[in-house]
């Protein structure tokens, strides 16, 4: 089984990742319209009062300036997978071409390195903030996901590792 080119992995990773990206512009849509959805029914306050998700015993979401910044949230987290694997299926596209070491790889690597890390971080911030204006309703144990800043660091690294490739790359091209 080949890795590259047309009928590899690679490609039917490019697949794969085709139908996410489809699917994440689905649930960013779907995200926009309940945001658009609340923000109407925020004007009529006891419509909105009457929502509620409940978890257990308790009522998480209970008011409507909750439950909007809970939807933005989720609206945020999925633009940022929706812009990863952006970049993934570009990057793909290239290695089902047969041309790994393309150099706008380099680029897009360095945004999804980004992206992740901007995701971590947004992940604080949305504990940070849920704790604050539900202090009773936090559940969650904030704490530093060595996972997720390795993924970061490693992806850093891959980039630089195509930075190389696409620059031996250019050099041979110049060797007769």
């Amino acid at each position: 089984m080949r890795a590259l080119g047309p009928g590899s992995v690679s490609s039917f990773l490019k697949i794969i990742l085709d139908v996410v990206f489809y699917a994440l512009w689905v649930g960013l849509g779907v995200s926009g319209l309940m945001l658009f959805a609340a923000l109407l029914l925020s004007f009529n306050p006891d419509l909105i009062g009457d929502i509620a998700l409940s978890v257990g015993e308790s009522k998480l979401l209970s008011s409507g300036p909750v439950l909007m910044g809970a939807i933005l949230a989720v609206g945020l987290y999925l633009a940022g997978v929706l812009v990863i694997v952006a970049r993934l299926r570009l990057i793909f596209a290239t290695l089902t071409a047969g041309d790994p070491f393309h150099p706008d790889n380099v680029l897009r690597l360095r945004v999804i390195g980004l992206m992740l890390a901007a995701l971590e971080l947004g992940r604080y911030c949305f504990q940070f903030a849920s704790a604050w204006l539900l202090p009773g309703q936090n559940r969650v144990e904030s704490s530093l996901n060595l996972t997720a800043w390795f993924s970061v660091l490693v992806v850093f690294v891959l980039a630089e590792v195509f930075r190389e490739g696409a620059r031996l790359r250019r050099e041979a091209e110049l060797t007769i």
